[in-house]
């Protein structure tokens, strides 16, 4: 059975231009979209937007110190500067347009030579403000700033829409940690009171924001539960809180969605871990691809992974879990060969 490739995000080479250049040719129509690899500042997914919150005017270091885990990379987090309310928070340019038409341009000129097959699609990668400022805010701002963040998102589409022909662009929105984590704990607060709630709440969020994409631009919804020193931040029990989240997306957009990504632990070829994929209720336009792609145990570990993911789900495209922003690029080369093994499994 040949299956489609779905990269998420990061991949660690030099430039967009050595990663269009690597998997274009590799995948070729496999691949339906093609990000710029987060190179360079942008390899470890958001850290990049600290200067958003650090140069803001508004905002100064707490004492308060964030981790997704206990091994993770202490953060401290941006408060009040005295004499300043949320209300004096202004988020203006997160440069992710400025970025996309950059990397467009080299998307465009490998396509027109050639190097990128015909049909495929230049992929932008967005996060919404939930998991931003998990990160870079203390919890007492989130209340506030996340609809004027999600606001600044917003405008971001409405500029790479404007820069990028639309047949020629997907929009993938990262549903990460700050929201599966939550859910996992049912770590009630500022998004809900309850796992009922909050499942409405970020639900909710990540609907406004994909309606806010145009219908012929591509959407697609990638979920994680985090990568940092390649550990989760929680460890999912199973898909249930993907599925519901999935579904409420599904039963309520008002656009199509083209893609849902879902990650499968490397230890997780269990029929326990899968079994919420029978509940799964995707739109016919609408394809699963399944992060069931390790590198550290290749084609026999994901043989295993697909065999279980195939009793309660028969068609899905394959990839990773996550970016491979993380990743020593030593590496990419045998795990992007892996892919491909893994997309000829039967």
């Amino acid at each position: 059975m040949s299956r489609d490739i779905y990269l998420v995000g990061s991949v660690p080479l030099k430039s967009a231009e050595d990663v269009f250049k690597t998997v274009g040719p590799l995948f070729g129509n496999r691949l339906k979209h093609i990000p710029d690899g987060e190179t360079g500042k942008r390899l470890d997914w958001i850290t990049w937007l600290e200067p958003v919150f650090s140069q803001n005017p508004a905002l100064q270091l707490s004492d308060d110190v964030f981790r997704l885990h206990e091994t993770a990379k202490p953060i401290r987090r941006y408060g009040l500067r005295p004499g300043y309310t949320a209300s004096d928070i202004k988020i203006d340019n997160l440069f992710y347009a400025d970025i996309a038409k950059e990397s467009y341009g080299v998307f465009k000129r490998l396509k027109d030579a050639g190097t990128i097959p015909a049909g495929t699609r230049f992929q932008v990668d967005l996060v919404p403000a939930h998991s931003v400022i998990w990160l870079f805010l203390t919890d007492a701002l989130h209340v506030a700033i996340d609809p004027i963040y999600n606001a600044a998102v917003k405008r971001e589409i409405e500029k790479i829409a404007a820069t990028i022909p639309h047949e020629e662009l997907a929009i993938q929105f990262d549903v990460a940690s700050a929201v599966f984590a939550r859910l996992q704990r049912e770590q009630v607060g500022s998004y809900g009171r309850s796992k009922a709630e909050m499942q409405e709440t970020f639900s909710n969020i990540l609907i406004d924001l994909g309606n806010h994409v145009p219908g012929d631009i591509e959407l697609l919804y990638h979920l994680c539960y985090g990568d940092s020193n390649h550990r989760h931040v929680v460890e999912p029990t199973d898909m249930g809180d993907m599925v519901e989240f999935t579904n409420r997306v599904m039963q309520r957009i008002s656009r199509p969605v083209q893609l849902v990504h879902m990650p499968v632990p490397r230890d997780r070829a269990d029929e326990a871990y899968f079994a919420p994929l029978k509940n799964l209720r995707l739109r016919p336009e609408t394809e699963l691809c399944l992060g069931l792609v390790h590198h550290t145990d290749g084609l026999d570990g994901a043989r295993q992974r697909l065999a279980t993911a195939r009793k309660f789900v028969e068609r899905f495209a394959v990839g990773t879990e996550c970016g491979f922003g993380r990743r020593k690029p030593e590496t990419i080369a045998e795990l992007l060969r892996l892919h491909l093994a893994v997309a000829e499994l039967p």
